[in-house]
C-alpha cells in the first residue's frame, strides 16, 4: 500500500532532489533538506530560487541521531511568518491550520499524512452511525502534535484527547481547533508513556488510538523517549486502553530503516493479530517523483 495526498489545493511537491523538497503551502513556497531524495533535481538551481520565499539552512547538529534538527531560514521574498492553509476531502472533512517557520525546520503540518486524517474521518463517522445510543467514540491521539489528526477525529464526531510533551504545539493545536470552528478537545500537556501506563491502571479504555512516535525525545519532566527501545512497550500498553473490538489504531513511523513488515510485526506482536495494512506514505512531485516519508500501521479489531 502505497497513498498520497490528493486534491489538495492548498499544498504541492513541486519539485525533490539532491537531499531538498520545494514545496508550496499556500501561497508560499518554501526549500527544506530531505534525506530521502537521493536524485537530482529536475527544475534547475535557479527556478528553485525564483520560485522559493525561504530556504531552510540547517545548524551544525542537522540529521545526527539524538540531535534536533536546528537550523535558519533564508528570507529570499516577503511573506508572513505565519499563515494558514485549508484541508477538505472528498467526504466533507474540513481543518484550518496555521503553518508557522520553525528553527527546526518543521511548518507546523505533515502533508503526507492526509491520507491518515481522511482514514480517522471516515472510521469515526462509521462508528458514529453504528452506534444506536447516540455515543460519541472515544479517540486518544499520543505524541499528537499541532493536531491535524485530533480534528479530523472531532469533526467526525468524537471525543478526541490530545497529548504531547510540549506545550507550545498543544496551544498550536487549540488555536487550529478553533480556527476549524471545533471545541471540546481534551488537552493534555505529559509524556505518553506516563499518560498510557496511568490509564490502563485507572481501566479507562478507547476506541480509537493514534501514535506518531518520534525516533527520540523528551517528555516535560525529561523523560526520554528513544523509539527503538520504547515502542513494543509502549504498543503492549495502548492495546491495555484499546477496546477489545470495534476498535482501530493508527501508527505512523518516520525512523529511518524501519519497514512496513517490521511495523506490522511489532504491532501483532504487542496487540495480537487482527485485520492489519500496512504501508507508506509518500508526496508525488509535479514531474511523478515518489518521495516516501513515513511507514504507517493500521489495526482494526
Amino acid at each position: 500500500m502505497i497513498e498520497y495526498p490528493s486534491a489538495w489545493k492548498d499544498y504541492e511537491l513541486l519539485d525533490s532532489g539532491n537531499g531538498e523538497k520545494l514545496e508550496r503551502y499556500g501561497n508560499y513556497v518554501l526549500a527544506r533538506p530531505e534525506p530521502k531524495a537521493l536524485w537530482d533535481k529536475t527544475l534547475p538551481e535557479a527556478e528553485w530560487r525564483r520560485l522559493a520565499h525561504t530556504r531552510f539552512t540547517p545548524g551544525a547538529g542537522f540529521g545526527k541521531a539524538g540531535k534536533e534538527d536546528s537550523g535558519t531560514w533564508e528570507r529570499l521574498k516577503k511573506m508572513d511568518d505565519q499563515w494558514h492553509i485549508g484541508y477538505t476531502n472528498a467526504d466533507g472533512l474540513k481543518m484550518d491550520l496555521r503553518l508557522g517557520l520553525t528553527s527546526f525546520k518543521h511548518v507546523g503540518v505533515f502533508p503526507e499524512q492526509a491520507p491518515n486524517w481522511n482514514y480517522i474521518y471516515r472510521k469515526v463517522r462509521e462508528m458514529c452511525a453504528a452506534r444506536k445510543d447516540g455515543g460519541r467514540p472515544k479517540v486518544l491521539n499520543l505524541f499528537a502534535y499541532t493536531g491535524a489528526a485530533s480534528l479530523a477525529a472531532k469533526a467526525a464526531g468524537a471525543d478526541v484527547t490530545h497529548l504531547d510533551s510540549v506545550r507550545q504545539v498543544v496551544t498550536w493545536a487549540r488555536g487550529n481547533m478553533e480556527s476549524s470552528g471545533l471545541d471540546g478537545i481534551r488537552w493534555v500537556v505529559e509524556d505518553a508513556m506516563k499518560f498510557a501506563r496511568r490509564e490502563a491502571k485507572r481501566g479507562n479504555r478507547y476506541d480509537g488510538i493514534i501514535l506518531d512516535p518520534p525516533a527520540y525525545g523528551h517528555g516535560p519532566d525529561g523523560e526520554k523517549w528513544k523509539l527503538d527501545e520504547c515502542l513494543f512497550e509502549m504498543l503492549r500498553t495502548v492495546n491495555d486502553i484499546l477496546q477489545p473490538k470495534d476498535a482501530f489504531m493508527v501508527l505512523n513511523l518516520y525512523s529511518n530503516g524501519y519497514s512496513a513488515l517490521l511495523g506490522e510485526t511489532v504491532v501483532n506482536q504487542a496487540m495480537g493479530r487482527a485485520r492489519i495494512e500496512s504501508g507508506e506514505l509518500a508526496l508525488l512531485d509535479r514531474f511523478g517523483k515518489a518521495l516516501p516519508l513515513s511507514i504507517v500501521v493500521r489495526m482494526e479489531r
